[in-house]
């Protein structure tokens, strides 16, 4: 018999919402087994802000993580310096990146299935003097990886993108052979890996409007996109485009398609945002690890309230397990049935 999954659940920045989201999590039982990330004492102050009842059970290598209702398993981190609701501390920086070390490094050697983490704040970590630019390019460089790629997913919708956050002066200029090939090649093997897609249909968006009209609203599909998807449909890689932006998403595509290529951010996200926002998971493709979100911010504002959703948190749970299992049976572990 295979193992159950077990997944690690950081609790993102301790001012926000993560920290009784996962307590939320505790209130009734649970179909996989989970292990915060976090400390202790965050815990026990957000739950006694809120009127809480649960049990945090100590967690170590090696321990059964519980799923029963009013019962949470969690890998104490210690290190926090403020557990107010609402209000950011930097002293709180390193304490966060430890956290997502620690869930992180467990996957790598084994510990964990995966990771799911919830919102951090981008900006009090670098008020703290630590250069970080997100959850991503903190896991690409722990993990060692060249290239990583985000998608994010609804039961009904997957769109990954070929550039992130970058201004949208500088896109054009990122629209490369290189990293739409390596973008390309990612999402082609995560989709069989990861999700059970056989042979993955991928629509890819162009960069301009209308797809550049040939020629007459801009060349990059003419003299980028187009040569590049071109070589990569005789790796066998099943690539439909480019498709001007504006029409790709409708049923008449979509109905035929595994995921989107978006070139940059904004292209692609506004789409699947309205379609599924509060149930979309944000999953980062490309690393040796599994790794989701959600799809939300830290909502200061609700820190402490009791009014924080946790819709999208189940959601990132859920495909974070479905990833690992389809991961174990496309590449059966050691002393693992096939």
């Amino acid at each position: 018999m295979t193992a159950p999954v077990t997944l690690a659940l950081t609790a993102g920045e301790p001012a926000g919402i993560g920290p009784e989201l996962c307590l939320q999590l505790a209130m009734e039982e649970r179909a996989q087994r989970l292990v915060v990330i976090a400390s202790r004492e965050l815990l026990q102050a957000r739950q006694a802000l809120l009127g809480l009842s649960v049990e945090l059970q100590p967690w170590q290598p090696g321990d059964q993580a519980v799923t029963a209702a009013g019962q949470l398993s969690v890998l104490d981190v210690p290190g926090i310096y403020d557990t107010a609701a609402g209000t950011t501390s930097p002293g709180n920086s390193q304490y966060v990146l430890d956290t997502l070390t620690t869930a992180a490094r467990g996957c790598l050697d084994g510990t964990f299935d995966g990771m799911v983490t919830a919102p951090v704040h981008k900006g009090v970590i670098n008020e703290a003097g630590i250069a970080f630019s997100g959850h991503t390019e903190f896991l690409q460089e722990l993990c060692g990886v060249e290239r990583v790629v985000m998608m994010l997913a609804t039961e009904e919708l997957r769109v990954a993108l070929v550039t992130t956050h970058l201004p949208l002066k500088d896109v054009p200029a990122a629209i490369t052979p290189e990293r739409i090939t390596q973008v390309a090649r990612i999402l082609d093997q995560d989709l069989k890996i990861y999700f059970g897609v056989h042979h993955p249909r991928i629509l890819v968006a162009g960069l301009n409007p209308h797809a550049g009209e040939g020629g007459h609203l801009g060349r990059e599909e003419i003299e980028v996109i187009e040569p590049t998807l071109e070589r990569l449909r005789h790796e066998g890689i099943q690539l439909t485009g480019p498709l001007p932006a504006d029409t790709l998403f409708t049923p008449h595509w979509l109905d035929n398609a595994d995921a989107v290529l978006a070139m940059y951010h904004d292209q692609g996200l506004p789409v699947l945002k309205f379609q599924g926002f509060g149930r979309a998971v944000n999953i980062t493709l490309g690393l040796p690890i599994v790794r989701t979100s959600v799809d939300h911010g830290t909502a200061l504002d609700l820190a402490g309230t009791g009014r924080a959703n946790a819709g999208s948190l189940h959601t990132a749970i859920r495909v974070a397990d479905q990833m690992a299992t389809h991961r174990r049976e496309h590449r059966p572990q050691a002393g693992e049935s096939s």
